[in-house]
Formats: structure tokens, sequence, C-alpha cells
């Protein structure tokens, strides 16, 4: 049982008996996004919600991948003081679902058809033991290589599709004096980086059952060793330090680096800050992922309280997945779309890929395991650690970290009672 259920299973009917009533009038939200491109795209929901009668208001908590925000989010509701609304991601939606801690929003989801208008995975998603249980905004991939177009053009380079060419045009940057990958030694920024090279090893079945099946006997395949041996190699081109993801795009768009591996969200931050798609930047799938898709999927879910805001949350909810505003949104964020219906002409070249690729179907999507997509939360940071500790220290060998993560996985999963 998930270590999140555990913790609170004794104390649900409590919570939701006593969330603290509401001192103003002004509606909750709680969410991670405080980049420049995130706080643009939270306005953008913040006024069309103000214009649909939510009188939201931002609790924003800083920290990469909504770490910080999930700490912030169970010390309140142990508080007695649930938001309104909150951003949730992957199994967790499941996790608080089960505690009955959220509000159902059958009754929109059925007016605004959306088990027909959302992506299958998306509807899935959302549903809970048959009920719907959160709002999906955006789907963000995860596999994609952003490269500086001027830089490139200077250097008289193509963007690399193979991991060979990747080598070269590397070693040709660095001839040149530029760095050639952009990369922080943040833990979560780490562990991104070696998903997408798990993903490029093995393709989706294979990362998907290298995640969500919790077979630990994977961990020792050779294709996380060449994963996590190209993990350590990568580090050359990159710089020291670990500084922040949206400093690394506003390096890229400085051209001081000339590549940059990140979720797309980093060209809703290149956008905010003046550059444009196929003009200043281009993007690409990482090397050995075309046609694959390594999603997270933003959400939001509503706490039941004492039902005092349901009109203001089922509000919200149908705003959040109406046409307008998922096209108004995702432009900024730099995601796609949740709806099979939205309108690719409004989209760049980069989003266009990212939702044409995400709607072939299962077969070629994978969940991020670092976005909360693929499994638990204990089990995610377990592994996060482990590869943070890999990637940090040259003296740790591939075959130890291996041992490791697959004992953990071994572990967890044995008290889950879901190896397989």
């Amino acid at each position: 049982m998930p270590l999140l259920r555990v913790h609170f299973l004794c104390c649900a009917v409590l919570c939701t008996a006593t969330i603290a009533a509401r001192a103003d009038d002004h509606f909750d939200v709680l969410h991670w996004w405080t980049s420049v491109s995130e706080r643009r795209a939270v306005d953008e929901l913040a006024e069309r919600a103000v214009d649909d009668g939510v009188a939201w208001r931002n609790a924003a908590i800083p920290g990469g991948a909504g770490i910080g925000a999930m700490k912030v989010l169970k010390a309140r509701v142990l508080g007695g003081r649930a938001p309104d609304s909150a951003q949730l991601i992957g199994p967790a939606i499941t996790e608080w679902a089960d505690l009955g801690l959220l509000l159902e929003l059958d009754d929109v989801a059925a007016a605004g058809n959306w088990n027909m208008r959302l992506f299958p995975t998306i509807w899935t998603l959302v549903r809970q033991r048959g009920h719907v249980v959160a709002a999906p905004l955006g789907i963000h991939r995860i596999n994609v290589l952003f490269y500086n177009r001027k830089v490139f053009a200077d250097a008289g380079l193509a963007p690399p599709k193979t991991w060979a060419e990747f080598d070269r045009v590397a070693d040709a940057l660095a001839r040149r004096g530029v760095t050639p990958l952009a990369q922080s030694g943040q833990p979560w920024q780490v562990a991104t980086l070696f998903e997408t090279l798990a993903l490029s090893e093995g393709g989706p079945g294979f990362y998907r059952s290298l995640y969500a099946r919790r077979n630990s006997n994977l961990w020792f395949d050779a294709r996380v060793t060449r994963a996590l041996n190209r993990l350590r190699e990568l580090r050359r081109y990159a710089p020291q330090g670990e500084p922040a993801w949206d400093v690394l795009a506003r390096s890229l768009a400085r051209g001081d680096t000339a590549m940059f591996i990140m979720g797309d969200w980093a060209k809703g931050e290149l956008q905010a800050l003046g550059k444009a798609v196929d003009i200043d930047f281009g993007c690409i799938a990482v090397p050995g992922t075309e046609n694959m898709h390594l999603y997270s999927v933003d959400s939001f879910v509503m706490f039941a309280g004492n039902y005092g805001t349901q009109p203001e949350q089922e509000k919200l909810a149908k705003l959040m997945v109406s046409p307008s505003v998922q096209a108004a949104y995702n432009h900024i964020k730099g995601s796609v779309p949740v709806r099979r219906d939205a309108d690719t002409a409004t989209m760049d070249a980069c989003a266009r890929a990212s939702w044409r690729t995400f709607g072939r179907g299962a077969g070629v999507q994978a969940p991020s395991m670092v976005h909360r997509m693929a499994t638990d939360e204990t089990l995610k940071d377990a592994i996060i650690a482990q590869l943070h500790r890999f990637y940090s220290d040259d003296h740790v060998p591939v075959g130890e970290i291996q041992r490791r993560i697959a004992g953990l996985v071994r572990t967890l999963a044995e008290q889950g009672g879901d190896e397989k």
C-alpha cells in the first residue's frame, strides 16, 4: 500500500469533516508553476476563471517537479485547510481519490462529452472507480531535444537524430567554444534525462515494464546498462552545477548552450523569452525516440470539503477542458491539448508533432516516472535519489546502481504485493 495512503487513511474522514471554513470569497488553487512561462499560463487560466465568476487565488509553491507542492498539500489537508483545487499528476490522483477527499465531476464530464472528446489515455487517467475526479489541462512531451538554430547554422550543423550524430555534433560545438548540452545536476533533471535515455534504448513497451510493472529484474537489462553509461557520458558535454531548468532555457536562448533535453515546458519558457519556434530554436525527438511520446499530464482536482464551493469548482473544471482554454493555455505552457478534436492549424511544428504522436495511441506512449505518471511517490523518490548519486559520483559503478534500484523496486513491490 502506498505510503501516502497509509499515512492518511486513519485521518481521511476527520480531514474531510474539519476543512476550515473559508475566511473570504477567494478560490484557492495550489500548484507549482513559478517560472515566467508558467506564471503566464496561470494568469491566462485565472483571468478566464474570474470572467466566469471564480475568484482564483494562487497558492504557488516553488520547486521543480512539484516536490515542495506535494509536501505543502499534505500539510494543508492534515491541518484542515485543503485548497479548493490542486494540481495533481498520475497515480497521485488515484491515491487522493481513494481517501474520499476529491469532488466527483461526473456531471461536468457528461455535459462536455469528455469520454468522446478526450484521448483514451487521458479519459482513463481522470477516472477512478467509475467516477471522474480530475480535470485535465495539457499533455507534455518530455523526450524533446531543443537546439539553438543560429548556433547550429553558424557551425554548419544539422540537429542530431542518432546518438552517434549527437556525439559528432557535440564535439564540433565544443571545439567552437560552445557548451553542447544544457543539463543540470539537480536530482529530478538528472532522472528526467535518464528516462529519455531508457526510452531511447528500449522503446515504450520496455519503458512501461521498467517502471509501471515494478519488475526488478529488468533493471539488470543491457538496455538499462547502456542508458546509464550514456547518462554518465553526457556529463562531459554539460556545465557543472545544479541550475534550475528555466535558467538553462535562458542559456539556450542566448546561445551559450546549443542543445537542451527537457520536457516541452521549455518551449513555453523560450517563447516567454521572445524566441520563436523554427526561427530562433527548433525541437526534435531525442535520438532514438522518434514516434514515441514520453508524457506527463497537467491536471487539477477539486477537494470536496463541505461542498460550499462546488459550483465554482465545477465551473473551473468545465472551463479547463473547454476548446478555447485548451488552445490558449497550452500555447503558453508549451504543452498540447488533451482533446482529440483540437485544431492543429493553430499549433506550431513542435506542438503538432507532440499531439499527433500522442494520438497514435498507447503503443507509442510512455508515462513519465519522474513527473508522476508511472509510479507512486515512494518508488519515484527512491529511484531519483539513486540516479542522482550515480550521476554525481564517478566512482559508483553501473552495476552497483542497478543492484540498488532493483533492490528498492523488489522491496517496495513485495510490500505492495504487485511484483511481476
